[in-house]
């Protein structure tokens, strides 16, 4: 700083107050120009000469933290350097340039931190224990923690107190601090517990009704659950929501191997009816029930033989109906399904009588989880099951549609 003192002398500025803070801004000036020129000096050895030995590493960590800006950050260490190397020449303001140098110094440090954090996390996400145990969540805390202690060590530096001090007497804020930060501690809570009890992972498909959100977990953060919904947008959820509320994991499906198929479809009641000895010998040509057809009939004339009941009696005696006979068909079909699992739950059942008729749900799991191949099983199985319902002399039941009311007229 004498240097310049000396040469505002020379051209005849006589005010020593002028001539000190000229003096300062000119140094000033001068090094922020040499700072500038070493972190240009440092931006190409990071951005050019650092990325050409990268890539013919086999080490894939070295990639990452190049991508995650890491070296990038290094960059700022030269100018960083100059600044301590050249605090003496402020003399008596050589303290305030120091507590500048330690501000930079701090906040190059936590930027490499968080490269590295978020390069950790990165890396840790390429192998498979990842998707059972994430550890974003942490590394988001870890990164709040470090930006709250930062924040009060700058605070410190620059205050000149120990930063153990001004953290003592923050305590009285805690409460603040308490409600500033409710989301990320729910949230951190909440990230703890669905990992560590296993209840949610990465890869999991889930559905959250009260979001009515639904999609695969991409992402589990420190205050939000990342989704990617089948159409390919992204929706995000609280993760402390999914403990406090309920929500569906499609794990247990995916993991057992078969998926299920749950539809309903109607029956015309006025359809129904009893079989006559013709349909039984039309439903004989059936093979996967001609089998059932005859020992039924065996076990009904023993019946009705016992009870002293004519065959032609309806009422007292025991008979088969077609939708009886249809149910078992479809039953068996489905139990030589190739598709269609037996050893989990396979059950055709009859449910409660309704104004559109009497509904028949088909219960299996198909052995394939699969979306696509299970929606075309699905389609099968009930195309063949509606084709095939006419043969029992059963009619579906729909709404009356323009074709309907249409062919009524003409009848």
């Amino acid at each position: 700083m004498n240097f310049f003192n000396k040469i505002f002398t020379y051209y005849g500025l006589n005010n020593n107050t002028a001539i000190k803070y000229l003096s300062i801004i000119a140094l000033s000036i001068v090094v922020l120009l040499i700072c500038l020129l070493a972190y240009g000096i440092g931006k190409m050895i990071t951005n050019k000469i650092i990325p050409r030995y990268i890539k013919k590493s086999k080490n894939k960590f070295d990639d990452i933290l190049l991508s995650n800006k890491f070296y990038s950050r290094l960059s700022h260490v030269l100018p960083i350097i100059i600044v301590y190397l050249v605090e003496p020449l402020y003399g008596e303001y050589s303290e305030t340039v120091e507590k500048i140098a330690h501000a930079y110094l701090i906040i190059v440090v936590v930027l490499l931190l968080v490269s590295l954090l978020d390069s950790v996390d990165e890396l840790y996400k390429a192998y498979e224990i990842s998707k059972t145990k994430p550890i974003t969540a942490i590394l988001q805390v870890v990164k709040v923690i470090v930006y709250i202690v930062t924040g009060i060590i700058l605070v410190a530096n620059l205050m000149g107190e120990n930063p153990l001090a001004l953290l003592g007497g923050l305590g009285a804020l805690s409460a603040v601090f308490s409600l500033v930060f409710k989301d990320p501690i729910l949230g951190f809570v909440g990230g703890i517990q669905l990992t560590s009890t296993d209840i949610l992972r990465v890869g999991d498909w889930i559905y959250v009704q009260k979001y009515n959100a639904e999609g695969t977990v991409i992402e589990i953060a420190l205050t939000t659950i990342s989704l990617e919904a089948f159409d390919k947008t992204t929706v995000t959820v609280p993760n402390y929501s999914l403990i406090t509320d309920s929500f569906v994991n499609y794990r247990g499906m995916q993991d057992s191997g078969g998926r299920r198929i749950k539809r309903s479809f109607y029956i015309d009641m006025n359809s129904i009816m009893f079989c006559t000895e013709e349909m039984l010998e039309e439903f004989k040509k059936i093979d996967i029930i001609k089998d059932y057809i005859i020992q039924k009939e065996k076990e009904i004339f023993e019946y009705n033989i016992k009870l002293g009941v004519e065959s032609g009696d309806r009422i007292n005696g025991r008979r088969l109906t077609n939708i009886g006979v249809f149910r078992v068909y479809l039953q068996k079909y489905l139990e030589g399904h190739s598709k269609i699992r037996n050893d989990m739950t396979l059950m055709v059942r009859q449910l409660e009588p309704i104004e559109n008729g009497v509904p028949i749900e088909i219960y299996v799991f198909t052995n394939t989880t699969n979306w696509i191949e299970y929606e075309s099983i699905q389609s099968d199985v009930f195309d063949h099951v509606l084709s095939v319902a006419g043969e029992f002399n059963i009619r579906l039941y729909q709404r009356p549609s323009g074709y309907d009311i249409k062919t009524s007229q003409i009848i």
